[in-house]
């Protein structure tokens, strides 16, 4: 469906300017006029699906990223709360948003609510940039009409992942550095250097260190055979990618994760993190909780914990409580499941949850900066290491060309 720019006046005489789709510049036209609106100018600009959500036709802009809908999210709480009706609420978000992609799909969520369509139900229409979490939480909202209450909670919790999400990546991007340079120095003396001293070692005529040896093969390897190089490179990523999108391979490989040196206890914390944050904001949403585990379980990445919650959902359907299968699981440390009993024997289980979210998102921090400092001086050490092996081997012959000499 085409996307029309107009400029027109309303009923006040004020001058407006906006987005509007309609099948034709006619139809258009006439939803502007039935919201008051005197179109002076119309001017089409892009298409929509026949579904209602943004084309393919827009993918040049750029994608909608948590960040954006956290802001969006924190700026509908606030107007919401103001008692500022939805549609217009709708349409002073989709004028204040700066990602052009996430401007489209609210001003075409406001023209859905206005047609009559509840927000959860125009929401629905881009599973690409709301979640099923999302989604839900709005529906609870509208149905308890606590939609205000709502959407505070949820901005609170997309705003935390967007903090957990920026730490993490931010503490890899050193270390990621850090590998790519070492692998281009490593390469690059493979290819360039390790020939040319080969051949100053050819001209010695005498038999060469075992490392030498080595190193001269590897780099052979990669300047004349580098299509096999990459070709087994390119076999390994290409076999491990398949193992791992398997249902098996990815329980195994989770498990292996979990078992993992400091690696398994960080992702762990995670996964409790997100699992107690997500429920607690579910159930303060008013979303039932068979409904909200069936949720929640598609927040968790790792599959040996999301199989944990999967069973633990059934087992809550045939009459147990919430900390029972999560217990038996194995998957949650005890400190959890202790927690999450007081919480359902005292009523207070949305409390008890949030509590142990905020204390595993201390936690994850804590680790998650010690891991930093860990990683950036063994990043160094191993390129120190990697480099130092390749010099060695450079400089052993020579050294024994020297001893000869000096003899």
């Amino acid at each position: 469906m085409p996307v029309f720019e107009y400029k027109g006046v309303d009923s006040k005489g004020k001058s407006v300017k906006g987005k509007m789709d309609g099948d034709n510049p006619k139809i258009a036209r006439a939803k502007l006029r039935k919201q008051g609106i005197f179109p002076t100018e119309l001017i089409e600009k892009q298409t929509k699906e026949s579904s209602g959500s943004v084309t393919s036709g827009f993918k040049f802009f750029k994608r909608v990223k948590i960040t954006d809908v956290a802001i969006m999210t924190r700026q509908m709480a606030t107007l919401v709360k103001a008692n500022i009706p939805i549609v217009e609420a709708l349409n002073a978000i989709a004028d204040q948003v700066e990602n052009e992609r996430l401007k489209l799909i609210m001003t075409d969520i406001k023209e859905q609510v206005n047609e009559g369509s509840s927000l959860a139900q125009a929401l629905g229409k881009y599973p690409e940039v709301f979640s099923n979490l999302y989604i839900n939480m709005v529906k609870a909202g509208e149905t308890a009409g606590t939609l205000d209450t709502v959407l505070l909670r949820l901005a609170e919790f997309t705003e935390s992942s967007v903090k957990l999400k920026n730490k993490i990546v931010g503490s890899m991007t050193y270390p990621l550095v850090m590998v790519v340079v070492g692998v281009v120095i490593i390469t690059g003396l493979f290819v360039f250097v390790i020939p040319k001293i080969t051949q100053i070692f050819a001209d010695m005529e005498r038999s060469l260190p075992l490392l030498t040896v080595i190193v001269i093969k590897i780099s052979d390897t990669i300047r004349t055979q580098w299509y096999l190089v990459i070709g087994g490179f390119a076999f390994v990523f290409y076999t491990g990618k398949k193992i791992l999108n398997s249902e098996k391979g990815k329980q195994k490989f989770d498990a292996l994760i979990l078992k993992a040196p400091i690696f398994g206890k960080l992702v762990r914390m995670i996964s409790v993190s997100r699992f107690t944050s997500t429920l607690s904001t579910l159930l303060h949403g008013g979303v039932p909780l068979l409904q909200a585990m069936d949720i929640v379980k598609n927040v968790i990445d790792n599959h040996v914990i999301r199989s944990a919650l999967v069973k633990a959902r059934e087992n809550i359907q045939e009459g147990q409580s919430l900390a029972a299968p999560l217990k038996e699981s194995g998957e949650f440390p005890a400190i959890v499941t202790h927690m999450i009993t007081i919480g359902e024997k005292t009523g207070e289980l949305e409390t008890m949850l949030n509590t142990i979210s905020d204390a595993y998102d201390n936690e994850v921090d804590t680790t998650i900066t010690s891991l930093t400092q860990l990683l950036e001086p063994l990043m160094i050490v191993f390129m120190g290491a990697a480099v130092g092996i390749i010099v060695m081997a450079i400089l052993l012959p020579i050294l024994d060309l020297n001893s000869i000499a000096g003899q």
